[in-house]
C-alpha cells in the first residue's frame, strides 16, 4: 500500500473515531440506511505499446497472436502493437519522441538506433541482455552493433543474412559445381549464361538492396570497414576497388532491366528461372509458392571469396528492439513482454512469422522446436541450417570489429555505395575512379 493510500486512510479513520466520539455526546436520532461503502477502483494495466516495421498482414497476424497470449497471462499489463514502415519511421519516430508520444518499444536496425539515441529517449538495455544471454546464449555478432558508448542500446531479436541461392539441376545440367572461390564463381556465371538464363541477377538501383549485395563483395574482398578506428573514411581501398571491379565482371550476365531491381524483382527473377542465381536473405517463400517448391533442388551456399579473404562472409542485420520510456512501472511491463518473446515456445513462433526469413539469434532459438516445426521450417530445414550459418559470419557496414560510426546512418540513407556502383555498371567509369568518386560523396554526406 502506498503511503498516501495509508495517510488518507488514517485520516479517514480519525476522522469517523471523532464522528463517534461527538455522537456519544448528542441526544439520540432515529438511525437511517447508511450506503455500503464504495469498493475500492482495481489498479489500472500498465500499457506498452510497441512500433515495428513488419506490414505484411501475416506477421502482423502472428504478433497480435503472442500479444493476446501475453496480455491474457499478464493481467496487470496491455501491450498493443502500432505497425509502421521503414519509408516513414526515419522521420516519424524523431517526431513522436519530440513531441512526448513516443512508443514503450520499437523495433531498430543498427544504423537506425543512432537517430533516437541522440535524442536521448533510448534506455541502456545491457542488464536485459545479460540476463538472456545467459539463459539462451546471443551469438556475439548480433549484440555488436548495438553495444557502444559505454551500453547496450537494443536488445537483438532476429537476424537477416544474404546468401547465394541456386538449382542443383541446373548447375548439374551446365557441368558447374557451387563455387567457392570468385575464380570459380566468375567461371560458373559465365558457363550458365545461355538459352534465355542469365548466370546470376545482381542489382544497380540507387536503393538498400544494391548497398546490400555490393557490400556481401566488400566483405569478401576484405573491404567490409568503411571506417578507419579514429571515425574517417577508408573506403578508397585497393581491397575496395576490387570489390567494385569484380561486381562488374559479374554483372556483366545479369539482366537487362537489373538497374531496376529491388528484393523483389530479383526474386521473381530467380522463381521464374530467368536468372541461375541470385543474392538474397531468403527466397524459400516465392520458391515454395511460385516457383517448383521442390527442396531437394534448392541450393543455398555461403557467398564465394576473393584469393585474399580465407572464408566467406556476408551482410547481415541484427534486428532488434529499443526501450524508450524512463517510467519504471512501463520498463519493467516492456522487459516482461520482451522475455516473453525470446523464451524458447514463443520465440520460434515469433521467429516464423515469416518462416526462412528470421533467424534466431541465440543458441537456444536455433535449436528451438517450435523454430522447425513449421511446414516452411519442416520442408527446408537445411536450406534454413546453411543460412543460420552463413549469419554467423554476418558483417554490417558502419558495425565492424566492435566499431560504430552513427555517421553510416548519411551513407545509407543515400544509397552512396549503390550509386558508386551505378558510376561503374552504368556510367563505365574504371572501379578505381568511382570508388573514389565514392569516398568524396561520402566525406560530403557526413561533413568531414
Amino acid at each position: 500500500m502506498s503511503r498516501h493510500k495509508s495517510s488518507m486512510l488514517f485520516m479517514i479513520a480519525v476522522v469517523l473515531a471523532m464522528a463517534v466520539a461527538l455522537s456519544a455526546c448528542a441526544p439520540a436520532a432515529p438511525t437511517a440506511p447508511q450506503p455500503a461503502p464504495a469498493a475500492e477502483s482495481p489498479a489500472q494495466p500498465v500499457s506498452v505499446r510497441l512500433w515495428h516495421m513488419e506490414q505484411p498482414p501475416h506477421r502482423v497476424q502472428r504478433i497480435q497472436q503472442l500479444i493476446d497470449e501475453f496480455n491474457a497471462a499478464n493481467p496487470g499489463i496491455v501491450v498493443s502493437q502500432e505497425p509502421q514502415n521503414w519509408g516513414e519511421i526515419y522521420t516519424k519516430a524523431p517526431a513522436a519522441v519530440a513531441a512526448g508520444n513516443a512508443p514503450e518499444l520499437l523495433f531498430a536496425i543498427p544504423d537506425f538506433t543512432p537517430i533516437l539515441k541522440d535524442l536521448g529517449k533510448v534506455q541502456p538495455m545491457e542488464d536485459l541482455v545479460a540476463e538472456m544471454d545467459a539463459l539462451y546464449s546471443f551469438y556475439p555478432t548480433a549484440v555488436e552493433p548495438y553495444a557502444y558508448d559505454g551500453h547496450t542500446w537494443a536488445l537483438p531479436l532476429y537476424n537477416m543474412a544474404h546468401s547465394l541461392w541456386y538449382r542443383p539441376s541446373v548447375f548439374a545440367e551446365a557441368g558447374v559445381e557451387p563455387p567457392k572461390t570468385w575464380e570459380e564463381w566468375e567461371a560458373a556465371v559465365e558457363a550458365l549464361t545461355r538459352d534465355g538464363q542469365y548466370g546470376i541477377g545482381l542489382p544497380a538501383n540507387k536503393h538498400l538492396y544494391t548497398d546490400q549485395v555490393v557490400y556481401d563483395f566488400m566483405v569478401n574482398a576484405g573491404a567490409e570497414e568503411i571506417y578507419n578506428p579514429d571515425g574517417t573514411l577508408r573506403f578508397n581501398n585497393p581491397q575496395t576497388v576490387e570489390a567494385y571491379d569484380f561486381y562488374s565482371k559479374l554483372y556483366r550476365f545479369s539482366p537487362p532491366d537489373s538497374p531496376n531491381w529491388t528484393w523483389g524483382e530479383a526474386e521473381a527473377c530467380f522463381a521464374n528461372r530467368t536468372c541461375a542465381m541470385i543474392l538474397q536473405f531468403t527466397v524459400i517463400t516465392t520458391y515454395d509458392t511460385q516457383a517448383e517448391g521442390d527442396p531437394n533442388d534448392l541450393g543455398v551456399i555461403a557467398i564465394p571469396h576473393s584469393p585474399n579473404v580465407e572464408e566467406s562472409g556476408t551482410i547481415a542485420y541484427s534486428n532488434a528492439v529499443m526501450l524508450l520510456t524512463d517510467d519504471p512501472a512501463k520498463q519493467e511491463a516492456a522487459k516482461e513482454f520482451l522475455r516473453f518473446l525470446l523464451k524458447p515456445g514463443n520465440y520460434g513462433r515469433f521467429l516464423n512469422m515469416e518462416p526462412g526469413l528470421f533467424l534466431p539469434v541465440t543458441e537456444a532459438g536455433s535449436q528451438d522446436e517450435t523454430f522447425w516445426n513449421d511446414p516452411l521450417a519442416v520442408k527446408y530445414r537445411s536450406q534454413i541450417e546453411t543460412m543460420i550459418a552463413n549469419a554467423r559470419n554476418g558483417r554490417l557496414f558502419g558495425f565492424t570489429n566492435g566499431n560504430t560510426f552513427p555517421s553510416i546512418a548519411a551513407i545509407s540513407a543515400q544509397n552512396l555505395l549503390a550509386q558508386t556502383l551505378q558510376m561503374v555498371v552504368i556510367d563505365g567509369k574504371p572501379a578505381a575512379e568511382a570508388v573514389a568518386a565514392g569516398q568524396a560523396l561520402m566525406e560530403e554526406a557526413i561533413g568531414e
